[in-house]
């Protein structure tokens, strides 16, 4: 297990055509061995008391904890006790229950759909009594961020700050269900991790492990190096238990205080607040300026931010990994030219920060995601934003949308170059099952430009696609494709729409033989089954 971050720089290059690898003994034979690069951290020394397992920790922080492999829940509340009502610095609730609470100041609120492709995070600054009230502090600056950020109109109905949390998180008193964990740092230097165990689980013989590390691995500068068979796991990421707390707006994007705007989005109809600037959460393995660097057959898992991210760099190729069991997003490609991400298998992202993609590109040119297959995710599973020259091919995306709204199993919005010969092009995709109301397969939106989407399969989504979006699409180009249900707006094609070829076919066992050879060429490339992660 690593005590700090294992960071490469420019001296750690590749020299005279020549690559750098760090990789599993025995990689590519039946000999290879399990390489585990961890940021964990071994919890022993258990007591148990009224049926919880309770260790004392020192300084560790972490915000998830596996048992054995297998990921435990924070333990939580469904919803805010009693009648309650948010007042300027909080809440206020005629229940008592919350002044039971063992650690308030640990305490963190959930707010899931606040807006409705969003999920923010804020945390306890105080719980005291008020005569037969309960006064409810909430930590700052977050609190008031979020009171400045969540604010819309739509359809005459106004929405003004966050509201009622959805989920209450962390406190000794709320470990009821088994499987479920707490940690207790009021008392500094001097923490306490709470958990109650599983049915056979016992102290001497179960493995618990801690993730501490918030950055496994560091590359910056770096040329040409290659990472094969490796598994990259055990991290997390403390940001969002600050007084700052996290307030996401949209994909990868949280807003930390830089301003917000009204945008409108129908004229004297529909306006939302939006942030100024977002930043993005970050990953647990991360490139920054590299060139040349690949990653291959590798896995990511048991991680409490992304999984891999390559922010200004230059011929990133992500090939045959897996990804499972993340906190936020597989991988997130931002301000890079020439990334190709292919034939990964991504699947249970997105498990603490609900709006995070599967895969995202944003200001990207020349990025490839292909063959990829992607399944079980809260929200969209491709995203790309502005960029230019956006290849998404043959990929498998299903059981996308699983938590939040308003997204689709492949998002595109803004520019994508400024002419056919740049723009994205989302072909040869198949998407099925896209669960959430208010949902599309494939998803052009927010004045999307230059996109041509072709030869794709849609089936089992609330709508297949969406021509009529605002601000409008512009030279978006939909053709061939094949769905179950006609896309929004195909009655009544847009100007800045190209509609053609497309063939609805709502039978499914119908549809199914229709796109058998689409279906066949999408998803992995490798000759194997898919593997099951544990």
């Amino acid at each position: 297990m690593l005590t700090e971050t294992f960071a490469l720089d420019e001296d750690d290059s590749g020299r005279d055509d020549h690559r750098i690898a760090y990789q599993a003994f025995g990689y590519g034979t039946d000999q290879q061995e399990q390489a585990v690069v961890s940021g964990g951290r071994e919890i022993t020394d258990w007591r148990e008391r009224h049926g919880v397992w309770l260790a004392e920790v020192g300084d560790l922080d972490t915000r998830q904890l596996h048992v054995d492999g297998r990921r435990a829940e924070r333990a939580a509340l469904d919803r805010l006790p009693g009648e309650a009502k948010r007042t300027p610095t909080g809440y206020i609730t005629d229940s008592t229950a919350p002044l039971s609470w063992q650690a308030p100041t640990g305490v963190e609120f959930v707010y899931r759909g606040v807006y409705p492709w969003t999920e923010a995070r804020c945390g306890v600054a105080s719980v005291v009594r008020d005569g037969d009230s309960t006064v409810i502090t909430m930590a700052q600056p977050a609190f008031s961020w979020a009171d400045d950020l969540y604010n819309s109109a739509w359809d005459g109905e106004l929405m003004s700050g966050p509201g009622l949390p959805t989920r209450v998180e962390n406190d000794p008193a709320f470990l009821t269900e088994p499987g479920t964990f707490v940690l207790d740092h009021s008392r500094l230097g001097k923490h306490v991790l709470h958990y109650r165990p599983r049915p056979g689980e016992h102290p001497l013989r179960t493995r618990v492990v801690a993730p501490a590390l918030e950055v496994l691995l560091s590359a910056t500068g770096t040329r040409d190096v290659s990472f094969r068979g490796l598994v990259f796991a055990d991290a997390t990421w403390l940001r969002p238990s600050g007084e700052r707390g996290f307030l996401h707006y949209h994909g990868n994007g949280y807003y930390d205080g830089a301003g917000v705007e009204k945008v409108v989005v129908v004229e004297g109809q529909a306006w939302v607040t939006v942030p100024t600037e977002a930043e993005t959460i970050p990953a647990c393995v991360r490139l920054d300026a590299t060139t040349g660097v690949r990653f291959e057959r590798c896995r990511f898992t048991r991680i409490g931010a992304t999984g891999l991210s390559a922010i200004e760099s230059a011929g990133t190729t992500v090939h045959s990994c897996d990804f499972d069991t993340l906190s936020a997003s597989a991988v997130s490609v931002s301000s890079s030219h020439h990334v190709l991400i292919e034939d990964n298998l991504v699947q249970h992202a997105g498990l603490d920060y609900s709006g995070s993609p599967g895969i995202a590109l944003l200001n990207t040119e020349n990025c490839t995601v292909s063959h990829n297959r992607i399944s079980d995710v809260p929200h969209c599973g491709i995203v790309v934003g502005p960029g230019t020259g956006a290849r998404i091919l043959r990929n498998l995306v299903t059981d996308s949308m699983g938590t939040l709204a308003d997204g689709g199993g492949i998002y595109v919005s803004g520019p994508q170059g400024d002419s056919p010969d740049n723009g994205a092009v989302v072909a040869g995709n198949v998407v099925k099952d896209t669960r959430t109301p208010y949902n599309f397969g494939l998803y052009t939106d927010y004045g999307a430009a230059w996109v041509t989407v072709e030869d794709n399969v849609v089936a089992r989504a609330d709508s297949t696609a969406v021509l009529q979006v605002s601000p409008p699409l512009e030279n978006v180009v939909y053709r061939n494709n094949f769905w179950d249900a006609d896309p929004v707006g195909s009655d009544a094609v847009p100007e800045g729409v190209t509609y053609e070829g497309n063939t609805t076919i709502a039978d499914a066992t119908e549809l199914e033989a229709a796109t058998a050879a689409t279906q066949a060429r999408a998803g992995l490339l490798r000759a194997r089954e898919t593997p099951v992660l544990r």
